[in-house]
C-alpha cells in the first residue's frame, strides 16, 4: 500500500510542507489531550490555498492532507490506517468534499459549508473541509465563507482549490496559508501511470504528452482507446482546414465531437444515479411517477442537465487547449526548438503545417484560439465562435 502523498507526482517541495504540517496538527491534537507538550506550529494553519495550473493536482493534494489530518499510523500520512483509507475513498464523515458541476458554487452551498464546520469531529481527528473549485465561488458565497475562515473553531481546516491565488477575493487569499503546485513532466506522469496499472509505458508516455501532464486527463486518455481517438479527431480537422466550406464542417466536427467526449464523461453517472433514486422511491423504469416522485425525478434530471452544460463547456475548451497544442508544436518546429512535442503521434501533421506557414502565421493561429475561448467563456454562440476560429486557420487567413 502506498502512502497518501504518492499520486502526488513531480511536487516534492510541496508534499514536504504538507507533510511538516500534518505532523503539527498531530502534535496540536496531543497536546489538547494532555498527552504530550505542545511542539512548534507555525507549519500548521486552520486554512489553506492550493493553487496550480489545471493538472497539476490541487484537488488531489488537498485529499491527500486531509487523509495525513485523520491518520493515526506510526507514519503521518501511511495510506494504510483507517483515517487515511476512509479519506482516500471519501468515506471520511469527518472529511467534507465540495466541488460544483455548474459555473458558481452558490451562497446556499457556502453557508452549507459554514454550518458544516461548525460541527465537531465525530471519529476523526479533525473537521475538515475541501473546496476543490473555490476559484467558483461567487461573490455572496466567497463572503460567506470569509467570517468561518477569519474565526474558524479550533478543530476545523479549511483547504480551498484555485488555479492562483489571485482566483480568490484578497480577504480571503490573505488568511490562507498558500501552497503553489507545478506541472508535473509528462515522465513523471507516464511513471505514475505505469505504477498504477493503467497502460504499457508506450500508452502512458503519448497520454502523458497529450494530457500536457494532467494527471486525471492522461490517466482518462491511457485507459480509454476511444477517447485517445476523439482527441485525435478534435486536433486533426480543425488544422488542416483549407477553405471556408471545410473550416465550417470542421467546427460542426468539432463540436459533435466534444459532445460525444461529454455524453461519455456523464452518462454512465446518470444512468446510475437515476437507477438508484428509483430503486429507492421503490418504482420501476416505466412506472408512472406519483406527484412526489415525480418531484424528485425532474430535480435530478435538472441536476443532470446542469452537469451536463459543464461537461460539454469543460470538453470544447479542452478541445481548444489540444488545437493550442498543435500549434505550440507547430511554432517549435519552425523555429528549431530542441524540446519534445506534445503531439508526438502526430508529427506528420505538425510539420506538415510547420513547412506551409510562417511563425507569424502560427502566432497568428495561436491568438484566434485564444480569442474563440474568451468568447465562449462569455456565452458566445458556440458554433459560431468554433466556425470563426476555424475559417481563421486557413493558410490564407
Amino acid at each position: 500500500m502506498m502512502s497518501v502523498w504518492s499520486s502526488l507526482v513531480g511536487q516534492g517541495d510541496a508534499v514536504a510542507k504538507l507533510s511538516e504540517a500534518a505532523a503539527s496538527a498531530r502534535a496540536i491534537v496531543a497536546s489538547r489531550a494532555g498527552s504530550a507538550a505542545r511542539e512548534d506550529a507555525r507549519s500548521m494553519s486552520h486554512a489553506w490555498l492550493i493553487t496550480g495550473p489545471p493538472g497539476s493536482g490541487r484537488s488531489v493534494a488537498a485529499r491527500a492532507f486531509a487523509a495525513a489530518l485523520q491518520c493515526t499510523g506510526e507514519e503521518v500520512g501511511c495510506g494504510t490506517c483507517p483515517g487515511c483509507r476512509t479519506t482516500m475513498g471519501r468515506t471520511n464523515a469527518d472529511v467534507l468534499f465540495a466541488a460544483t458541476e455548474t459555473s458558481i458554487i452558490n451562497v446556499e452551498t457556502a453557508r452549507s459549508l459554514v454550518l458544516q464546520a461548525q460541527s465537531s469531529p465525530s471519529q476523526g481527528l479533525w473537521r475538515v473541509i475541501v473546496v476543490e473549485d473555490a476559484d467558483r465561488l461567487g461573490e455572496a458565497g466567497a463572503n460567506a465563507l470569509l467570517k468561518a475562515i477569519e474565526e474558524p473553531p479550533e478543530h476545523t481546516v479549511w483547504l480551498l482549490c484555485a488555479p492562483s491565488p489571485e482566483d480568490m477575493i484578497a480577504t480571503i487569499r490573505s488568511r490562507c496559508r498558500h501552497l503553489g503546485l507545478r506541472i508535473p513532466t509528462a515522465n513523471a506522469v507516464a511513471d505514475l501511470l505505469v505504477r498504477e496499472g493503467v497502460a504499457t509505458p508506450e500508452v502512458a508516455l503519448e497520454a502523458a504528452r497529450a494530457a500536457q501532464s494532467h494527471i486525471g486527463l492522461a490517466r482518462a486518455l491511457a485507459a480509454d482507446p476511444e477517447m485517445r481517438a476523439r482527441r485525435r479527431a478534435i486536433v486533426t480537422a480543425p488544422a488542416s482546414v483549407r477553405s471556408v466550406g471545410e473550416a465550417v464542417l470542421a467546427a460542426d466536427r468539432l463540436l459533435e465531437t466534444a459532445k460525444a467526449q461529454a455524453d461519455a464523461q456523464v452518462s454512465e453517472r446518470n444512468a446510475r444515479e437515476k437507477a438508484e433514486l428509483l430503486r429507492q422511491l421503490g418504482m420501476e423504469e416505466d412506472e408512472r411517477a406519483t406527484k412526489a416522485s415525480r418531484t424528485l425525478i425532474r430535480q435530478l434530471e435538472e441536476d443532470q442537465k446542469r452537469r451536463s452544460k459543464r461537461a460539454l463547456t469543460d470538453a470544447i475548451d479542452r478541445a481548444l487547449i489540444d488545437l493550442l497544442a498543435i500549434y505550440r508544436d507547430v511554432l517549435m518546429t519552425q523555429v528549431g526548438g530542441d524540446g519534445e512535442l506534445i503531439n508526438a503521434d502526430l508529427a506528420d501533421l505538425v510539420r506538415s503545417i510547420a513547412a506551409e506557414s510562417t511563425p507569424r502565421q502560427t502566432l497568428s493561429r495561436v491568438d484566434h484560439i485564444e480569442t474563440a475561448r474568451r468568447r465562449l467563456k462569455s456565452n458566445g454562440n458556440t458554433l459560431l465562435v468554433l466556425e470563426d476560429m476555424a475559417i481563421s486557420l486557413r493558410p490564407q487567413a
